[in-house]
């Protein structure tokens, strides 16, 4: 008899998951159904070790970073509260991989050879359905999302078959704003990912957006209207009164140290602090997220993985409060459509107008 055979969906079925999804979305869940949510979260690890080493593998040698995490409990429960008619078990990011690369240019051309490659994970998704770098979310993210349904040939991981991935696409530019707006989310009561609280902050990043797509990657964001005069005295405006450049300028960066175990939470507390434990197991650093979720309820705690502490922190920027790329990218983007060294709407407002007085045509 083969035992293998008696091995069942991760969490006993997909229907248990579904259902203990539902109860936590309507605030009734019972242990049960966190025991069934935990081991079906749990079992994504080997899908992330497997996408992480096929993406490795082809990256090699490159100026690529890749790095994985396990979507967050408090995540996961915050997107089946805004996903109503959501199933649990089809939630196709709680595994992620992410690749940042340098251009836009090597992000297809390395993204067109992983649509050719030869495995029997198969692609979910038409390749322009999460194509945010030509369609834009009007919040301002762009990048590229594929999902993946997980194949497997052996008996013993039968029943992770048709777990989903999630692998995400993005250049240096994108992650700098990415990761600014995350930082958003960590130091104000808004979030504008999720177009929640203050809306001037999802205006002022969306405009900050089509700024670096403009100056940087000669595309367009979700403002392709607005010349760049027009873009550029917008977002200062908003800036002026969010002071959102002035904020990110006073951040002090975490300093807090990531060895290179390769497996390392980061526990993000309410009042502000970093804390890295790492460990060089995957299956005990795993055990020790679900451990900690339980104890520190009020924290922001995630699961990651890269080849080494420097491309951690450079992967999740948002968890060192990190927004010196983004700083960097605005300004200069200011200047390449102003054509001048401007960060003051003042300033340029009246260098604007010594233009028009001189070209009245």
């Amino acid at each position: 008899m083969n035992l293998y055979k008696t091995i069942n969906f991760p969490g006993g079925s997909k229907s248990k998951v579904n259902d203990a999804g539902d109860r936590v979305r309507d605030d009734i869940s019972t242990l049960a159904d966190i025991k069934t949510i935990e081991d079906w979260r749990a079992a994504h690890r080997a899908v992330l070790n497997t996408f992480q080493a096929i993406l490795r593998t082809r990256t090699k040698n490159s100026k690529a970073v890749v790095a994985q995490r396990h979507k967050r409990r408090n995540t996961i429960v915050g997107k089946l509260l805004r996903f109503p008619k959501m199933q649990l078990s089809r939630m196709d990011d709680v595994a992620g991989c992410r690749i940042i690369f340098p251009s836009v240019k090597e992000l297809k051309k390395f993204r067109s050879h992983i649509h050719k490659a030869r495995f029997k994970h198969k692609r979910k998704n038409d390749p322009d359905k999460y194509n945010y770098i030509l369609n834009p979310k009007k919040t301002g993210y762009r990048g590229i999302h594929d999902v993946y349904s997980y194949d497997v040939n052996s008996e013993s991981g039968r029943h992770l078959k048709g777990l989903l991935v999630e692998i995400q696409y993005r250049t240096k530019v994108q992650h700098a704003w990415a990761t600014a707006v995350e930082v958003i989310g960590f130091i104000t009561e808004s979030q504008p990912k999720f177009e929640e609280g203050d809306t001037r902050y999802q205006y002022a990043m969306a405009l900050a957006s089509e700024i670096l797509a403009r100056s940087f990657e000669e595309m367009k964001g979700p403002f392709p209207e607005l010349c760049d005069s027009e873009l550029i005295l917008k977002f200062l405006d908003i800036d002026s009164e969010l002071g959102l450049i002035k904020t990110f300028k006073g951040l002090n960066s975490a300093k807090t140290s990531v060895n290179d175990k390769k497996n390392s939470i980061l526990i993000f507390s309410e009042d502000g602090n970093l804390e890295v434990k790492s460990y060089k197991d995957s299956t005990e650093a795993l055990r020790a997220l679900f451990e900690l979720e339980k104890e520190l309820v009020g924290c922001d705690i995630v699961l990651v993985k890269a080849d080494s502490s420097e491309e951690i922190r450079y992967a999740f920027k948002n968890y060192f409060t990190d927004a010196k790329d983004f700083i960097k990218y605005i300004e200069t983007g200011c200047e390449k459509l102003s054509h001048k060294h401007i960060i003051d709407k003042k300033t340029l407002e009246k260098a604007i107008e010594q233009n028009a007085a001189a070209d009245p045509g």
